[in-house]
């Protein structure tokens, strides 16, 4: 078997299996944007910077561990397919307020 079927379409992209140290650091900084995006749209809350930098330094190590993984398993798609959804119901839920608003 193939080393190439077997790659998530994101290191398939980034070209994991040609170029493994480019194409690792470029599944490792997608990851992290999108875990930073999911994280803001659907779990942050107002905290002090020093919190919120413990957090954050936390996330991107967490995100080591998920490059590995999102070489052959679909994490980076899992974490754009969950920031769409939080992405449309952010949307959602201002037009529900703006629209509370108005008839009010």
């Amino acid at each position: 078997m193939d080393v190439t079927e077997r790659l998530s379409f994101f290191a398939a992209l980034y070209k994991v299996d040609e170029n493994p140290e480019k194409g690792m650091w470029m599944l490792y900084l997608t990851i992290v944007v999108l875990s930073i995006i999911v994280y803001k749209l659907g779990f942050a809350k107002k905290l002090p910077i020093l919190k919120s930098f413990i957090i954050y330094l936390f996330l991107i190590l967490g995100c080591t561990i998920l490059t590995f993984l999102g070489a052959f398993l679909p994490v980076a798609e899992g974490l754009v397919v969950a920031a769409l959804i939080l992405i449309i119901y952010k949307i959602r839920l201002r037009q529900e307020k703006k629209q509370e608003a108005n008839t009010n």
